[in-house]
């Protein structure tokens, strides 16, 4: 990065209203986390992600883990995930060096997501589910939450493949199931490089008809040049595919290789946006410039 550069995104994070400076949290938290973690090579989407809860999280005794490494295989626009070159060969030890620090960190509710990985013949599907299996084995009493990726593309592509692919993790029983659609339908293209609106809308709706019994789940990020309107149309096609639960936030640009901010949300804007998911019928809803796909998601299960 060129001196200018840096002075740039300088600039921008002093720029940043003060309400999307979270608290710094204590040390010791994040520092055991990050211990058991690089121990056992494996990854977080809180720290690859560079999460800004992440501290509060941990606290919590939660944490989100990124499967089958930490290069995404899409170019999402927003996202801080390595990209643009070949990914790692898949980890066969993962599932257990998971499951070992679920185990070390005493996490009552854990998150499983993944980059995008359309170079696998299952995209991955078949690896989540050997990790839920192993999480259980070794933590019975730890629920799971998923976010995955659409399984659209690579081998197979196709509605079929992708509906073969939910279904192997639906089968596993997830708390939840959460597939973010990220944006508004006229910013996917943009925003979401690869990634279709009305694909995403699918992943939740298929989860939906194969087990109406699990919790559907998704996340916007604000931020991107969308209005109320679209914001409030996004909200009504989700919850016209039986989506339950809700998360919205601020983008915040990881770097100037990402797309800039078209608008900073105020808190009181993220009230309003919250209060009019809940009266379309949302039953858990986070609204806030700092709420990400899992923030608080143990607490949702308590309130069942």
């Amino acid at each position: 990065m060129t001196p200018s550069q840096k002075a740039q995104l300088k600039s921008e994070i002093i720029a940043m209203p003060k309400w999307l400076r979270p608290s710094i949290g204590k040390a010791s938290e994040i520092q055991t986390v990050q211990q058991i973690i690089k121990q056992r090579q494996i990854h977080t989407i809180c720290e690859e992600g560079r999460c800004p809860n992440r501290a509060e999280c941990y606290s919590q005794k939660t944490a989100t883990f990124l499967l089958m490494g930490p290069t995404c295989t899409r170019s999402c626009a927003f996202c801080q995930v390595d990209k643009g070159h070949a990914p790692m060969p898949i980890d066969l030890d993962e599932p257990q060096k998971v499951a070992e620090a679920v185990q070390l960190l005493g996490l009552s509710y854990v998150v499983l997501t993944s980059v995008a990985r359309d170079d696998l013949a299952d995209q991955g599907s078949g690896h989540f589910v050997k990790t839920m299996e192993t999480i259980r084995q070794w933590n019975p009493g730890t629920q799971i939450e998923v976010l995955t990726p659409d399984f659209w593309g690579g081998v197979g592509a196709g509605e079929e493949g992708q509906r073969q692919r939910i279904s192997m993790i639906v089968n596993a029983k997830p708390a939840c199931y959460n597939h973010n659609i990220e944006t508004v339908r006229r910013l996917q293209g943009p925003v979401r490089r690869g990634a279709k609106y009305d694909r995403s809308l699918r992943v939740l709706q298929i989860v939906k008809e194969l087990d109406p019994t699990i919790p559907t789940k998704s996340g916007l990020m604000l931020g991107h040049g969308e209005t109320v309107e679209e914001i409030v149309e996004t909200m009504a096609d989700l919850r016209e595919v039986g989506c339950d639960r809700l998360t919205i936030g601020q983008y915040m640009r990881p770097s100037l290789d990402h797309l800039p901010v078209q608008k900073y949300w105020t808190p009181e804007e993220f009230d309003i946006l919250g209060s009019k998911a809940q009266e379309m019928g949302f039953s858990h809803v986070r609204s806030g410039p700092l709420v990400r796909s899992s923030y608080h998601a143990g607490a949702e299960e308590t309130t069942n």
